[in-house]
């Protein structure tokens, strides 16, 4: 019993508002009827600017003597179960990781999608195995395109809780479902955030679920690590791969990065942990890719459609998906008579024709009439085709309807030739051949990451179109039919480009070797400059570099932005 002098010691707890643009932590005093309920990443009502908000406890503690406890305002209300402290200071790690100056866009992607005003009961069916015969070791698994990852996913999942991020959400309902039909306690995130939290042998989710509650999380699986939909488009440009793996090693718990194609950032993490499909889980598991080489074609009169490309056209009940990653009419114009390649009059970027037979610059939009501003000529030639175009000679050469699609293109009409840029990869099932009519565009554009993306392009073709036995083909036309690249796709061994990629980031001081970054907007370049870091200036800003995330990161956070500037900070940005 207390003595009647006894005074109970204030509780502070300090908060994030999960408000737009506000980047303030608020301190509040926690009343005595929530202490004890209230914790470290609980969601709660609190006063502010005469409204009540919600917002994040981030800490809790004694008040600061420079304050005084009269001005202190209580917590109005206890909403929900939030994310528990351990992933509070990983979103303080991410915040310093990716340059951002607060840490809610982190606390966003952990929350629950409705309030939990208590946990369910835990549903878990397996022991956790802390260490021990059949422990699962981090680590890369470089598996084929048509590989099943169920069996890997079971024998993990039985060593303890695990989580499994994928980065597309229909494969994440398929695997969850598959799990359950093992036996296994699964959560599906982001609906099942409360049974995650009270304790299952599986969450499954996308990007997102690398901040899923898994009380005694023994692994973390991320499939298809070398996707691009695992890095959020916003800012802050966060990655799952990297946010598993350094929550792995805070829990102790293993990483397991599963790819076709590794990154060389995961293959560079792992090191010597990388394990290799067998040869004939290699020969099994890739389509045939065929190289149709056009080297001795002229450039000024060649069709994009080679003769390899019309006989699988005219392949009666074959469907045929050909990818062109170059929309509207034609992308490069050149006049018939002076052969100038046609550019833009303001900015002499080069235009392109658009549907209405008009010529666009893409850097500034001007348009202008179909005609030649060296000799006066109407008549040109396209050099480089795109979608819309190309689509008129397929169905020409085809004798059939060809559809075009695009990421803007809505429901698909049923067809047996498709072509569109590489939206129709993801659109598209059951596929005899995927064509891609000009590769050289992927696999040699002015991208550091131009490799990683090409050969992520076959891997998604060859899961569309299926095993050598069943008869699928990759056709890939190109005018460097000697690249690595397609020499290792057509044995099935893309490691073979592993070391030669690593060696030449290396030595360019490329990640992930060093630390990069783009700034995009008006004082970009003033904001580089004070940061005190190595940039070069961009047409739509500034690149910078630093030799760590950590001091790339905690630098351009710690850096003033310019008053009144808008600017977009993209940490590790993949299209650089």
């Amino acid at each position: 019993m207390s003595n009647a002098g006894d005074v109970t010691p204030a509780l502070v707890a300090r908060v994030v508002p999960n408000v737009t643009g506000l980047d303030k932590v608020f301190d509040y005093l926690v009343p005595e009827g929530l202490v004890g309920r209230v914790s470290v990443g609980s969601l709660v009502r609190v006063p502010l600017h005469g409204r009540r908000v919600g917002g994040w406890v981030v800490s809790l503690g004694a008040p600061d003597p420079a304050l005084p406890i009269e001005r202190l305002v209580p917590i109005a209300k206890f909403s929900s179960v939030g994310p528990s402290d351990d992933i509070v200071d990983l979103a303080h790690w991410a915040a310093t990781r990716w340059g951002a100056p607060r840490i809610r866009p982190f606390l966003v992607a952990a929350n629950p999608p409705n309030m939990v005003p208590g946990l369910p009961t835990a549903r878990r069916t397996v022991p956790v195995i802390t260490s021990g015969a059949g422990a699962v070791v981090s680590g890369v698994r470089r598996i084929t395109p048509l590989t099943d990852p169920l069996p890997m996913l079971e024998a993990i999942a039985r060593q303890g809780p695990c989580i499994v991020v994928h980065p597309v959400p229909a494969a994440t309902r398929a695997i969850a479902n598959r799990l359950r039909r093992l036996g296994l306690s699964v959560a599906m995130l982001p609906d099942d955030w409360a049974q995650a939290a009270a304790g299952v042998d599986v969450v499954v989710g996308t990007r997102t679920a690398v901040w899923a509650p898994c009380p005694d999380l023994r692994s973390v699986v991320v499939l298809d690590e070398h996707d691009e939909s695992l890095q959020d488009e916003r800012t802050p440009t966060w990655h799952a791969r990297d946010v598993a793996i350094e929550r792995a090693r805070r829990a102790g718990a293993a990483c397991v990065l599963v790819s076709p194609c590794p990154t060389a950032t995961a293959l560079h993490w792992a090191g010597d942990r990388l394990e290799r499909p067998s040869a004939s889980e290699a020969a099994s598991g890739w389509p045939f890719v065929e190289i149709v080489d056009r080297t001795d074609e002229d450039p000024w009169k060649r069709s994009l459609l080679s003769s390899s490309l019309i006989a699988q056209l005219r392949s009666a009940g074959t469907r045929v998906v050909c990818v062109l990653n170059t929309s509207g009419r034609a992308r490069l114009i050149a006049c018939r008579s002076c052969k100038a390649l046609q550019r833009c009059e303001r900015c002499d970027a080069a235009v392109a024709q658009d549907d209405r037979g008009l010529l666009v610059c893409g850097r500034c939009a001007t348009e202008r009439p179909m005609v030649c501003q060296q000799c006066g000529s109407a008549a040109m030639a396209v050099v480089k085709p795109g979608v819309t175009r190309l689509r008129e000679e397929l169905e020409a050469a085809a004798n059939r309807p060809v559809v075009s699609v695009t990421g803007d293109t809505g429901d698909l009409p049923e067809a047996d030739v498709y072509v569109g840029t590489e939206a129709v990869l993801h659109r598209v099932r059951n596929v005899d051949v995927v064509a891609f009519i000009d590769f050289d565009a992927e696999l040699l554009a002015p991208r550091y990451r131009a490799t990683e993306q090409a050969l992520a392009l076959i891997v998604r073709a060859a899961r569309l179109v299926g095993s050598r036995e069943r008869g699928g083909r990759i056709l890939v036309q190109t005018f460097v039919p000697d690249h690595p690249l397609l020499r290792a796709v057509q044995l099935g061994d893309p490691g073979r480009l592993a070391d030669a990629e690593l060696e030449r980031r290396s030595m360019l001081g490329l990640p992930p070797f060093r630390a990069l970054a783009v700034i995009e907007g008006a004082e970009a370049v003033p904001f580089a400059t004070a940061s005190g870091l190595e940039f070069a200036p961009t047409p739509k800003g500034a690149m910078v570099r630093a030799d760590t995330w950590t001091q790339l990161g905690g630098v351009l956070a710690a850096t003033p932005r310019p008053k009144g500037s808008r600017l977009r900070v993209e940490i590790d940005p993949p299209r650089a």
